[in-house]
């Protein structure tokens, strides 16, 4: 007995110490993250939103875009398209895939960045189109969020070469797979409207959001597994340069959204996690995933959106404590109406810009 018990232990140390897993972990020192106080002042300011649920009890609207005839659309986990700016959302047509971000295009069509097939292009029940596959010879396996120029090139994120979505139980998981391993696997790229595409940026822990700046001379890009936001420099004599832009918040952020008067909504997925404390050791948290998805890090739903200036000044800060709307992904007010959209959640947040806080 005593040796059977001897050898059951022997294979379970053996298991946590050497069980081949998907992720190896890279050494990571994280900063403390910051209290909710100050510019991130703990409240309840999504209190008076009201949920509005997608038809046929639909889940994850990551996303919306503003139609320049004022229609609003999103899109649901199971790749459904909706328009949401009625009393109640309608659903449009089934265009398949994981549609993460959405935007609307200068030539009146949505464009959509599908986490399973790349760079997409709608203009009408039966279009879907597709426009980026690859960059650079590699197929893009993990397209994020996207923001289009006037001119129509598209900037787009890819969070990471190392796991694919489609293929790791979808997004979310993948997500958390890409952030415990820390490796700068995310890139940011751009299709030229002559359909030439390029890398412009690599080097990123989870490649999220991104937004163009009013003039067009910068691009801002989040990074989800540093919690920190990068300016990139499109014009000027620092063309091509990136420098931090806000850097140490208090949760992860998610989608960026220009709000077209020179600020912009930040969503935050979840607050930073305790967690992060075994970060610098690789062995450890090898061993914790092993363990199993109970044990494992996961988002926190506390729900949070920031808007804040080109300058980086903090402007109004929305939280949801209760975690009422899931995952937060996405903020933006159109007209008299304010947004906030989810990853799983059953539907979004939507009030009357009345009712948001003045700005600071």
């Amino acid at each position: 007995m005593k040796k059977t018990l001897l050898a059951a232990l022997a294979l379970g140390l053996s298991y946590l110490a050497f069980w081949p897993i998907p992720v190896s972990p890279e050494v990571y020192e994280p900063l403390k993250a910051p209290a909710f106080s100050g510019e991130f002042e703990s409240n309840d300011a999504m209190a008076a939103l009201e949920l509005v649920a997608l038809p046929d009890a639909a889940v994850g609207p990551e996303d919306l875009a503003v139609m320049p005839d004022g229609r609003v659309y999103t899109t649901d986990l199971a790749g459904r398209l909706y328009r949401i700016d009625g009393a109640v959302p309608e659903f449009i047509e089934d265009l398949g895939g994981r549609p993460l971000g959405l935007k609307a295009g200068p030539d009146g069509a949505l464009y959509i960045a599908d986490s399973y097939r790349g760079i997409l292009r709608w203009s009408g029940p039966g279009s879907l189109e597709t426009l980026v596959t690859e960059v650079e010879g590699a197929p893009l396996i993990y397209a994020n969020q996207l923001d289009i120029a006037r001119d129509g090139t598209i900037y787009f994120s890819n969070s990471t070469d190392r796991f694919d979505p489609e293929f790791l139980g979808g997004t979310k998981p993948t997500s958390v797979m890409a952030v415990w391993e820390q490796s700068n696997s995310g890139f940011v790229a751009r299709r030229h409207p002559d359909g030439r595409v390029e890398k412009i940026a690599s080097g990123f822990v989870y490649t999220n959001g991104v937004a163009l700046s009013q003039a067009e001379d910068f691009l801002l890009i989040a990074e989800t597994g540093r919690a920190r936001l990068h300016k990139l420099w499109l014009t000027g004599e620092k063309a091509g340069e990136q420098e931090l832009f806000l850097g140490n918040l208090p949760g992860y952020p998610d989608n960026l959204e220009a709000q077209g008067d020179g600020t912009f909504w930040l969503a935050f997925a979840s607050p930073r996690l305790p967690i992060e404390k075994v970060m610098p050791y690789p062995f450890l948290r090898k061993v914790i995933w092993r363990l199993g998805p109970m044990v494992r890090p996961a988002p926190v739903h506390r729900g949070m959106v920031v808007q804040f200036d080109e300058e980086g000044n903090f402007l109004r800060n929305l939280q949801d404590p209760t975690g009422r709307f899931g995952v937060t992904t996405s903020a933006l007010t159109v007209g008299e109406q304010f947004y906030v959209m989810s990853l799983d959640g059953r539907g979004f947040g939507r009030g009357s810009v009345s009712d948001l806080p003045d700005k600071q």
